[in-house]
C-alpha cells in the first residue's frame, strides 16, 4: 500500500511539472522589422517616434479603418471602433473590411484599448480625451498613437504618406494620394465656371441644427465639390448648433444630410419637413436633398469619392 502511495505521488508531481512546462513555454517571438534609423513625425504638435514597424494596430473610426484597407494594411488591424457612425465600407473594400475584428461598436473605451495588446493606434481625434481614451496614458502601455485630425487636404495627404512610411508601403501611399488629387481636380475643372449653390449640412436637429462650421473638414469637401457651406464664416469650433431662424436667414439652395446609424435619412427628411421654420425653405419645398455617409465627410481615404458624390448632387444636370 505504501509503495503504491509513493508511486502515485511521483506521478502527480511528474504530471504537474509537465503541465507547468507547457503553460510556461514561451510563444515564438514575433519578427519585428526594425527601421534603419528611428522614424519621427510631427502629429499635430505631438512628436512621435518609432523604431520598428508596428505589428498590432487599432483603427479608431471607420475612416481610419478604411484608409488602412485602401493601403493594403488590413492584416495589421486587431480592432476598430465607431461602426455606429458608418454605413459600411465602399464596395471595393468590403471583403477586406469584413475580416477586421470589432473592438467596440461605438466609441472606444479606455479598458478595451488597454486590454487590446495593440502597439499602434490610428484614430480620429474624437476618440481621445481625458474622459475616454487618454492619449498621454497609452505610451505607458507600449502604444504609439498617430491621431487623425486633418482639416485640410494637405494635412490628410501627409497622414497617408506618413502611414505609408511607417508600414513601408510608400509607393502605394504616394500612388493613392496622386489618384485622389487627380479625381478632385477633374471635378473642380468641371464646376469652375458655375455659380456655387449655398449648402446647409444637416447632421441632426432638435433645438436647432447641428452642422459643421467653416473649420470642419467637411466644409472643405463641400467647397471642392463646388458648393459653399452657409456657415463657413464660423470657425471657432468644428461643430456648431445654429437656430432654425438663422438657417432661414441664410437660405440654402441645397441640404446635405448625414447618413449613419440613427435616425435614418428618411426620418431626418421627415423631421425637416415637419419643422414649421425649415419647411419654409425653397430647398425643402423642392426637395433639394443630398445624402452622404458620415464617414465620407471625415478625413481619410474618401476625399475624391465624397467630392464626386456631392458635386453630382449639387449639379445633377452637369453630371447627368
Amino acid at each position: 500500500m505504501r509503495k503504491n502511495r509513493i508511486v502515485a505521488i511521483i506521478l502527480i508531481f511528474t504530471f504537474a511539472f509537465v503541465l507547468a512546462s507547457c503553460e510556461n513555454k514561451p510563444e515564438p517571438d514575433v519578427e519585428l522589422v526594425q527601421y534603419d534609423t528611428p522614424l519621427t513625425f510631427d502629429n499635430y504638435g505631438r512628436e512621435i517616434t518609432l523604431t520598428a514597424k508596428p505589428q498590432k494596430v487599432l483603427t479608431l473610426g471607420p475612416n481610419c479603418t478604411e484608409l488602412f484597407v485602401a493601403l493594403g494594411l488590413t492584416d495589421y488591424i486587431i480592432g476598430n471602433s465607431l461602426q455606429d457612425h458608418s454605413r459600411g465600407p465602399l464596395p471595393e473594400y468590403a471583403d477586406e473590411y469584413e475580416k477586421i475584428p470589432e473592438l467596440t461598436y461605438s466609441h472606444a473605451t479606455r479598458e478595451a484599448v488597454i486590454a487590446s495588446g495593440a502597439d499602434f493606434i490610428y484614430g480620429i481625434d474624437w476618440e481621445f480625451g481625458e474622459e475616454s481614451v487618454d492619449i498621454n496614458e497609452l505610451s505607458d502601455y507600449g502604444m504609439t498613437v498617430y491621431m487623425n485630425a486633418a482639416t485640410t487636404l494637405e494635412e490628410q495627404y501627409q497622414e497617408i504618406l506618413d502611414i505609408g512610411k511607417i508600414f513601408q508601403v510608400e509607393d502605394r501611399a504616394e500612388a493613392f494620394v496622386a489618384e485622389q488629387k487627380a479625381r478632385i481636380q477633374a471635378i473642380q475643372d468641371k464646376t469652375a465656371e458655375i455659380e456655387s449653390p449655398k449648402v446647409l449640412v444637416y447632421d441632426h436637429g432638435s433645438n436647432g441644427v447641428f452642422t459643421p462650421s467653416g473649420s470642419n473638414f467637411e466644409s472643405l469637401l463641400v467647397e471642392l465639390a463646388g458648393g459653399k457651406n452657409i456657415f463657413d464664416d464660423i470657425t471657432d469650433k468644428a461643430w456648431i448648433t445654429v437656430s432654425f431662424e438663422e438657417v432661414i436667414a441664410r437660405d440654402p439652395d441645397v441640404i446635405v444630410i448625414h447618413d449613419y446609424d440613427v435616425p435614418s435619412v428618411e426620418e431626418k427628411i421627415a423631421e425637416i419637413k415637419s419643422n414649421d421654420v425649415l419647411a419654409q425653405l425653397d430647398a425643402v419645398k423642392n426637395e433639394r436633398f443630398v445624402t452622404i455617409e458620415l464617414e465620407s465627410v471625415l478625413p481619410g481615404n474618401r476625399m475624391a469619392y465624397t467630392v464626386e458624390k456631392l458635386a453630382t448632387g449639387f449639379y445633377p444636370d452637369l453630371f447627368e
